[in-house]
C-alpha cells in the first residue's frame, strides 16, 4: 500500500512541479506577466485527475498481471536476464522469433553478426479511447515501446539481456506511466523463450525415446538372428558320439572334446556384444573337427588366417553360418567331399574374411539367398550400419566362396547408441 501511494504521490507531485515552472516562466514574459496565469491553472485542474486516474489504472493492471506491487515491475522499463540452454546462434533466432511474434511489433532490426535484435511495438489502447484524445497528458510523450535485446554467449550456454521501455526518455517517468504494457511484452517474451526451449527439449527426449526403443529393437532382432542355429548338428553330434562309445572310444572322447569347445564359444553374449575373429575361428574349426571325425576323408579343412587380425571384432556366429553353409550346401551331398577353406586378409581400413569350398556350387538347392546368409546380410545391416556386406559369388573351378567385410576398427555405440 505504501509503494502504490508512494509511486501515485511521485507522479503528483512531478506533474505540480511542472505548473509551478509554467507559472515561473508565464510570469517572467514581459508579454504574458500582465495576464492572470488562469490557462495553466485550468489546465492543471483538467490534467491532475487524469493523471491519477491512470496512475491508479496503472497500479490495477500491474497487480492483475503478476499478482503483486513490486518496485521493479511498476516502473516503466522492464529488464529481464534470461539463461538459454542453446549455443548463441541458436538462442539469438529463437530470441528473434519471440520478439517477432509480439502483437502491434514493428521495425525489427536482427543484426546476426553483432547478436542483437531492436525493435518498435505500438502501445495498444488499453482501455479504449482515452479522454480528450490526443490532447491527453499521457499521450504527450509519445505512444510506443521499443525493444533492445543482446545475446551474449557461453560455453554451452548463452545468456539474453532484454530491455522493454517506452520510446520517450527516462526523464518521462515522472510524468507518465505505461500501463504495464513494457512489463507485458518482458514476461510475454521470456514466456515464448521458456515455450521454445520447452519444446526443443521435448523434441529432443522424443528423439532420444525413439533411439532407445530401435535400438532395443535392434538387440532383440540380433538376439533372434543369432538364435538361428542349426539345432540338428547337435543332436547328430550327439548320437554320433554315442555310437562311437561303443566302438571307438578313443574318437568319441575326441569328438566330445571339439564340441565342449563349440558349445563354449556359443555361450549367449551381454544384449549385442561383438565377438572377435580369433574366437569365431576356434568354434568354426571346432565344428569342423566333429564333422571331419563324422566326415573321415572326405574333409579337408584349409586356414590361413594371420595371428594379428584374430583381434578384429566380429559379430557371433556368421562365420559359423558361413562355414554351415559350405558343408551343407556345398559338400555333404557329394560321395567325394571336399575342401573347405577359411582366409582372412587386411585391406586398407578394410578386413575380409572368406569361407570357400569346392563343392557343387550354385544350383536348384543352393543360390546364396538362404535363410542363413539373409541372416548374416540383416545382422550386418544392424551391427554397422551399412559399413559392411557379404559377397557370395562362384569359387574357381567349383564351389562357392562368401566373403563378410567388416571395418578394421569399429565402435558399436557409434551405429546404435
Amino acid at each position: 500500500m505504501i509503494k502504490s501511494l508512494f509511486f501515485i504521490l511521485r507522479l503528483a507531485v512531478a506533474w505540480f512541479l511542472g505548473f509551478l515552472l509554467l507559472v515561473a516562466v508565464w510570469d517572467a514574459l514581459p508579454i504574458l506577466g500582465r495576464f492572470e496565469p488562469w490557462p495553466i491553472v485550468l489546465l492543471g485542474l483538467i490534467t491532475f485527475p487524469i493523471v491519477i486516474t491512470g496512475a491508479f489504472s496503472h497500479l490495477r493492471r500491474v497487480r492483475l498481471m503478476t499478482g503483486h506491487l513490486e518496485p521493479a515491475d511498476l516502473g516503466n522499463r522492464q529488464r529481464r536476464q534470461i539463461e538459454i540452454p542453446f549455443e548463441a546462434g541458436e538462442a539469438f533466432d529463437l530470441l528473434e522469433a519471440a520478439i517477432r511474434e509480439l502483437p502491434r511489433t514493428e521495425q525489427v532490426e536482427a543484426a546476426r553478426d553483432s547478436l542483437q535484435v531492436r525493435a518498435k511495438v505500438e502501445r495498444p489502447d488499453t482501455y479504449g479511447e482515452l479522454p480528450l484524445g490526443r490532447y491527453n497528458p499521457m499521450l504527450w510523450f509519445g505512444k510506443r515501446n521499443q525493444i533492445f535485446a543482446t545475446v551474449t554467449p557461453g560455453h554451452d550456454s548463452a545468456s539474453v539481456t532484454l530491455i522493454c521501455e517506452p520510446e520517450s526518455g527516462a526523464w518521462s517517468d515522472w510524468f507518465r506511466v505505461d500501463d504495464g504494457t513494457n512489463l507485458e511484452n518482458a514476461e510475454a517474451i521470456t514466456r515464448a523463450i521458456s515455450r521454445r526451449v520447452a519444446e526443443r527439449r521435448r523434441g529432443e527426449q522424443a528423439v532420444a525415446a525413439q533411439t532407445a526403443t530401435e535400438k532395443e529393437l535392434t538387440v532383440a532382432r540380433l538376439s533372434l538372428l543369432q538364435a538361428q542355429v542349426e539345432p540338428h548338428f547337435l543332436y547328430n553330434t550327439l548320437a554320433s558320439a554315442q555310437y562311437l562309445c561303443r566302438t571307438d572310444a578313443q574318437r568319441a572322447d575326441e569328438m566330445l572334446g571339439h564340441l565342449i569347445q563349440y558349445l563354449r564359444r556359443s555361450l549367449p553374449r551381454t544384449q549385442d556384444e561383438l565377438s572377435t575373429l580369433g574366437d569365431e575361428l576356434e568354434r568354426a574349426i571346432a565344428y569342423l573337427e566333429i564333422l571331419k571325425i563324422r566326415m573321415g576323408t572326405r574333409l579337408t579343412v584349409q586356414v590361413d588366417v594371420p595371428e594379428h587380425l584374430r583381434g578384429i571384432a566380429l559379430p557371433p556366429m556368421m562365420l559359423q553360418t558361413l562355414v554351415e553353409n559350405a558343408i551343407k550346401h556345398g559338400l555333404e551331398r557329394r560321395t567325394v567331399g571336399g575342401t573347405v577353406w577359411i582366409l582372412a586378409r587386411a585391406t586398407d581400413d578394410r578386413i575380409a574374411v572368406t569361407v570357400a569350398d569346392d563343392g557343387e556350387g550354385f544350383n536348384n538347392h543352393s543360390s546364396g539367398t538362404g535363410i542363413g546368409l539373409s541372416n548374416v546380410r540383416e545382422r550386418l545391416r544392424l551391427v554397422y550400419g551399412g559399413r559392411a556386406d557379404l559377397a557370395v559369388v562362384a569359387n574357381f573351378p567349383t564351389g562357392v566362396a562368401a566373403t563378410i567385410t567388416v571395418p578394421a576398427t569399429f565402435d558399436q555405440e557409434s551405429v546404435h547408441g
